[in-house]
């Protein structure tokens, strides 16, 4: 992983697969729940995003099967990708800390 900040797209979809492997329309709807309905993944951008990761190391492929006379893929997280989400929690947790102690805020949203 780099020391940059992740992008919502992958920050959202290695969250998604954090807790348990998932297939394809179970990671759309857990990427969608998590975000609270603000992201919505199309098919296109999902498997497209699905498949860089994959070439990242950052997820596999942990089951294949048939269903419906369709392949039906598993994914989950890797060691690296369990790191790098990891790393990207704790940046965001130190940022948000930052910002609230900068705003005068401890654990209530700060109002206008």
């Amino acid at each position: 992983m780099s020391d940059r900040a992740m992008q919502e797209p992958t920050l959202l979809l290695l969250t998604a697969l954090a807790d348990e492997p998932r297939h394809g329309y179970a990671i759309a709807r857990e990427v969608e729940s998590i975000s609270g309905g603000r992201v919505t993944m199309r098919t296109g951008t999902l498997y497209g995003a699905l498949e860089r990761l994959l070439g990242q190391g950052l997820i596999e492929v942990r089951e294949e099967q048939i269903v419906d006379s369709r392949l039906r893929r598993t994914y989950g997280l890797t060691p690296a990708g369990r790191e790098g989400l990891a790393a990207e929690v704790e940046r965001i947790a130190a940022t948000a800390h930052e910002a609230a102690r900068r705003l005068g805020v401890s654990g209530k949203a700060a109002t206008a």
